[in-house]
């Protein structure tokens, strides 16, 4: 597959994730919307829901919809490096049109929301205890809890005398979905678990950019740990699956 297929469907599949992610988090934050105040588990399975809807677009280009993914494959040595930049600009485009087409879905819920000053947590993410360097951590861990599964994640075929396995594939993309669900129930609550820069810092440029009434700042002090961490776990899942005996 070449630069443009691959910049291509990662471009579509993470417009569909981040579309879909930010949106439920706007309909449940902004005021005038059928989901507002759903809480903290609508928005962990909008945004598993959305993996699985961005990872089925994208499956021609092997779904990485996620840097972290991108680079923690390559480091495993399950993807060609050379590959890695078509990969990462169709990410970043991709979420920064997704979260641009989120916003015009709830544009009117926007203009009528009593605290717009407070919309950032809508397209990226935050700490609850500011503390960048443990941010970090808790963006490492939760990343690489992600990568890992996938670089782990065994596939569907046939087995001995050609009987039927069945691995986590056999769910397809839902498995992942799954996945994100359990991490953002379990390890989201301390920064809201971006375990994606191009999830984060798309949609952070958007906001930035977006003629959003009464906004408040992007926070570009904050933006480098949801980049910075999520890139460390992705590369240390690689690395640490590479020492595996199944590896070798």
């Amino acid at each position: 597959m070449n630069f443009g297929e691959i910049f291509l469907w990662e471009m579509l599949g993470t417009a569909a994730l981040i579309l879909l992610g930010v949106g439920v988090v706007a309909n449940v934050v902004l005021k005038q919307t059928l989901g507002s105040g759903g809480g903290w588990l609508l928005i962990n399975f909008g945004w598993g829901f959305a993996v699985f809807v961005g990872a089925s677009i994208a499956n021609p280009s092997g779904a990485h919809i996620n840097p972290a993914v991108t680079l923690g494959l390559a480091a495993a040595d399950k993807a060609e490096w050379a590959d890695v930049p078509a990969y990462l600009l169709g990410q970043l485009v991709g979420a920064f049109i997704g979260a641009v087409l989120a916003w015009l879905t709830y544009k009117l819920q926007f203009d009528t929301h009593d605290e717009p000053a407070n919309t950032r947590g809508i397209f990226a993410t935050g700490p609850t205890v500011p503390n960048y360097a443990w941010n970090t951590v808790t963006e490492v861990i939760a990343t690489f809890a992600l990568v890992f599964w996938i670089l782990l994640s065994p596939a569907a075929g046939p087995g001995d005398d050609g009987v039927p396995t069945f691995g986590n594939s056999a769910l397809g993309y839902a498995a992942v979905a799954f996945v994100v669900v359990g991490i953002g129930g379990s390890l989201g609550g301390p920064t809201g678990y971006a375990i994606n820069p191009a999830r984060d810092l798309g949609p952070r440029i958007a906001y930035a950019l977006l003629p959003i009434k009464g906004k408040g700042s992007p926070d570009w002090n904050y933006s480098w740990v949801p980049i910075v961490g999520p890139v460390v776990g992705g590369v240390l899942a690689g690395l640490v699956y590479l020492l595996l005996p199944a590896a070798s």
